[in-house]
């Protein structure tokens, strides 16, 4: 089976204009988004094409101390197969982010609202332009909750030559709806510390609920430990993340981690190679490996 992903990248469909000496609230307003679509070949002859999500990030600043950030997504707005043809059954609309952050200081920064949740250097940054593949390790998304709906306490401190960057967040509301196949998740709190130099390091720690799948009701409590890392040697990129979660009890509660390397070949084409585990003893899945090999090319994507 064959996968070609394409990305489109629409930035800024709207730019930042003053279209007079006196800023108004719409000249302070910036539009933009993003789309990727994917084209499957399957052994069989057989073909399956889809757009996977369409986009729409909105976001305030008039240059104070208040601003605002929503990110809205269609989930496979269109699919088409050899059987089915044209599809919209699995169209779904999800407000990924909603948020305002009032900054304070270089150190001391609040954000509310619905936000990815800062335990993970993959969540933070997992929107197919941003990243070197459109796929996500599985570690990222099937041991902790990927958004919070809460409050965020963040800041940066300058150290010698490295920056020590914080963020402590707890949920304050619970989601109100859960997509099909998504883990629901509870009582999320924790805290992300990392340190950023030439390689860039951070440690999370996390307590939350995980819903049962079959009614919805509270089920086992968690806590876990994540460490992620990024740095360079010579001109490759080399990252990974590495999660731990025990019960309330101590007990074993699922693991999962992920390593990546971006070889430079030829101008913007790097070979992009990934190892992954997953391991979930409440589902009955054991430490697996994977290995994603594929060419990515990073820069490729259409400017409007």
């Amino acid at each position: 089976m064959k996968k070609f992903h394409i990305i489109i990248l629409l930035l800024m469909l709207t730019e930042y204009v003053k279209a007079s000496e006196d800023n108004t609230f719409y000249d302070q307003l910036n539009v933009g988004g993003f789309s990727s679509a994917a084209i499957t070949l399957h052994r069989d002859a057989k073909a399956e094409a889809a757009i996977n999500e369409l986009n729409l990030l909105l976001s305030w600043n008039n240059h104070s101390r208040l601003s605002f950030f929503s990110e809205l997504e269609i989930e496979r707005p269109l699919a088409w197969n050899d059987n089915e043809r044209y599809s919209r059954k699995e169209s779904k609309l999800d407000l990924e982010r909603l948020y305002f952050d009032y900054n304070l200081s270089e150190v001391v920064n609040f954000r509310f609202g619905r936000f990815l949740t800062p335990n993970s250097r993959w969540n933070l940054f997992r929107a197919p332009p941003l990243m070197w593949t459109n796929s996500r390790p599985l570690a990222t998304s099937r041991l902790f909750p990927i958004a919070t709906n809460g409050i965020t306490l963040h800041g940066a401190l300058p150290f010698k030559n490295v920056e020590l960057e914080y963020k402590l967040f707890t949920e304050l509301l619970e989601d109100q709806q859960q997509d099909n196949n998504e883990l629901q998740f509870e009582h999320v709190r924790g805290a992300r510390f990392s340190v950023k130099s030439d390689s860039d390091i951070g440690i999370s720690i996390l307590s939350f609920s995980e819903r049962d799948a079959f009614n919805g009701l509270s089920g086992a409590s968690y806590r876990m430990l994540g460490l992620d890392f990024v740095t360079n040697l010579y001109e490759t990129e080399i990252s990974g993340e590495v999660f731990q979660r025990f019960t309330s009890k101590g007990k074993e509660g699922g693991s999962g981690a992920y390593i990546q390397t971006a070889v430079p070949i030829k101008g913007n084409w790097y070979w992009i190679t990934r190892l992954e585990s997953l391991n979930r003893p409440n589902e009955g899945v054991s430490s697996t490996g994977r290995c994603n090999t594929r060419f990515e090319s990073f820069c490729w994507g259409l400017v409007i």
